[in-house]
């Protein structure tokens, strides 16, 4: 899901990712480039009298059909006013890259061609942040129209010019020089274009580390192994696609091959399915929604896998594909994991793993918590947290290592990363090592990033709060979860909470959920327990149909003999990755999430994070 849409309550101003470039055509572009000043944004229907609106569900490109909202402004069914597509859209299945702005705006770039998007220009759409691409589109020579439901994208497949490649730092560059845009499809590490290639420049690719077939003008590259490439982005004049590899990557100089088939199932997982652990395929009906169910079943307490959470090694900026998580920490089962925002990267709810909060509580909403080889808890949890002096000045700190920005005092420490930089145009900070103010921190230095080493603690303030202390004051940081639940050694937040001792508990309003993402049908997934067994569970749609309400969800759950149950994320992030092989994906397409729930052999796997044990400075 796109996740600015859920918060209610406060406003989300996120950090972005690195940034994308235009350069010169003729040589490779450097390994890090900066993105240039973009040009004004083409609001398309924004001018003169609101046009008349339709929208769908279905979206097909080049002939390729998924699920997928979209809206369409103008009355013509093939020249849009304005057509808004959602973000997840864009970057997996055209090719857009983005940034974010630290005034909230978003910087999209595809092909040479720049569009910034004002925060008030972003709008929700079904359970994503969409933007009007219609000028950008067209002016691209993308054939766009409508037909009833269904969206339609055509273009014409271009042709590769050349490949050329590069080694730069560790990395090595692959740059595929195209005579024209083309889509570009990312799905579970590999690429797929819309190319006319011969057979010496896939031999060519295949020498530079990518894995390359065709299939007609359908080409798919992919690095040998299953890692993904560091990086994908579009640069033009002229048109190029630019493909970052790791280090050691692929053969260079080997012979080509053909795609590597689908991954099958662990067979560790197989030896497991039917006497240790339960894999359930079910439609069921409710509320005239016909909903098709997976649910994995299994016994923390006595089983051969415990829980785990799932997420990035490198901090809470980012995202990742599920299968990428699992494989990390050899989860043989994976599901997603909690909210994010998909335009800044930021998580929006808590991740705590062995006792360290990654991503702090918000909002009092719905979590679930574990220790080692039990049954999970549930309930709804805030963080109250207050940081005072001795001469009696006492403030409340509204989150910890939080994508959620409100005006008032937050607190960052390692485990957000090695950097944190500005989540809104004007901070100011303390850094604390020891109990004590190290010094004050500007919003200059705040916007151009400080790093956060392991022994110190970031305490921001936002929209004009004040930090009454100065270099040299003593200072302590009070903690304490609103719930026993927050104790737990592993936590994850999602929301709403749906089931908790066998009664239904729905209440989205309380959690800050709005009217409109509770009444949506979406795919969804779960994290629950029948009282003996904690179950992991996804619901689609069956037979192409959005998928069933949150009222609907908790509905089923509870005939299915859940006493208590927790929505995650969902949507098009819904997914569920058994022993390597994705067989769920929300809407037909793997869309990148932020952090998941695995099931991790027991003694397996690795720690959540590789920055290091942050300080417990402070009542951590």
């Amino acid at each position: 899901m796109a996740r600015t849409l859920p918060i209610t309550l406060a406003l989300l101003v996120l950090i972005g990712a690195p940034p994308v470039t235009r350069a010169a055509p003729p040589p490779i572009p450097p390994a890090l480039p900066e993105l240039p000043a973009p040009r004004a944004s083409r609001p398309g229907a924004m001018r003169g009298a609101p046009a008349a609106e339709v929208g769908g569900t279905g979206l097909t490109l080049n002939g390729r059909s998924q699920q997928a909202a979209w809206r369409w402004s103008g009355e013509d069914p093939r020249r849009p006013e304005a057509l808004w597509l959602p973000l997840e859209v864009l970057e997996g299945q055209l090719g857009f890259s983005s940034r974010s702005r630290p005034d909230g705006a978003l910087a999209l770039e595809w092909f040479g061609r720049e569009l910034v998007v004002p925060p008030a220009q972003q709008r929700s759409l079904a359970d994503e942040v969409a933007v009007d691409v219609a000028g950008l589109l067209l002016d691209m020579g993308v054939t766009v129209e409508r037909r009833g439901e269904r969206l339609e994208l055509r273009l014409p497949a271009p042709r590769l010019l050349q490949v050329r490649s590069s080694e730069q730092a560790g990395v090595r560059r692959v740059v595929l020089d195209l005579d024209g845009p083309t889509l570009v499809r990312s799905s579970e590490g590999s690429l797929q274009l819309a190319l006319l290639s011969r057979p010496d420049q896939l031999a060519q690719l295949t020498a530079r580390g990518l894995r390359s077939g065709a299939v007609g003008a359908d080409l798919t590259l992919a690095v040998p192994g299953g890692a993904a490439p560091l990086r994908t982005f579009t640069l033009g004049g002229p048109a190029r696609v630019v493909i970052d590899l790791p280090q050691g990557a692929g053969s260079v100089g080997t012979a080509p091959e053909a795609p590597e088939a689908p991954a099958p199932i662990d067979p560790r997982l197989l030896a497991m399915l039917g006497s240790q652990l339960r894999w359930d395929q079910q439609v069921r009906s409710v509320g005239g929604t016909r909903v098709l169910v997976n649910a994995v079943r299994v016994d923390p307490r006595s089983g051969p896998l415990e829980l785990r959470t799932l997420s990035r090694p490198d901090g809470m900026a980012g995202l990742s594909s599920l299968t990428a998580l699992a494989q990390r920490q050899d989860a043989l089962v994976a599901i997603n994991g909690g909210f994010f925002n998909r335009v800044r990267r930021l998580p929006l709810g808590a991740l705590r793993d062995q006792g360290r909060w990654l991503s702090g509580p918000i909002l009092n909403r719905g979590v679930v918590g574990w220790e080692p080889r039990s049954l999970p808890r549930f309930g709804r949890l805030r963080l109250e947290e207050w940081i005072s002096d001795d001469r009696g000045q006492r403030l409340p700190l509204l989150t910890v290592n939080s994508g959620l920005a409100q005006r008032g005092l937050s607190r960052y420490t390692a485990e957000w990363g090695r950097l944190y930089q500005a989540l809104t145009g004007s901070e100011t900070g303390l850094l604390l090592s020891g109990g004590q103010v190290q010094r004050r921190i500007g919003s200059a230095e705040l916007a151009a990033g400080l790093p956060l080493r392991p022994e110190e603690t970031l305490v921001v303030a936002r929209g004009g709060a004040d930090l009454p202390w100065s270099e040299g004051d003593r200072l302590r940081i009070e903690s304490r979860p609103s719930d026993p639940v927050g104790n737990a050694s592993s936590v994850m937040g999602g929301g709403p909470l749906l089931l908790q001792n066998g009664r239904i508990v729905l209440n989205g309003a309380a959690e800050g959920f709005g009217a409109a993402f509770l009444g949506q049908g979406a795919p969804r997934t779960v994290v629950g327990s029948d009282g003996t067994l904690l179950w992991l569970v996804t619901l689609e749609g069956a037979g192409g149909g959005a998928g069933p309400t949150l009222a609907e969800t908790a509905w089923l759950l509870q005939q299915m003999g859940l006493v208590d149950a927790l929505n995650l994320d969902g949507g098009s992030s819904t997914g569920l990755v058994m022993g390597g092989s994705h067989r769920v994906k929300g809407r037909g397409v793997a869309g990148s999430v932020h952090n998941g729930l695995g099931l991790v052999p027991i003694g397996g796997g690795e720690a959540a994070t590789s920055l290091g044990p942050a300080g417990r400075l402070l009542g951590d």
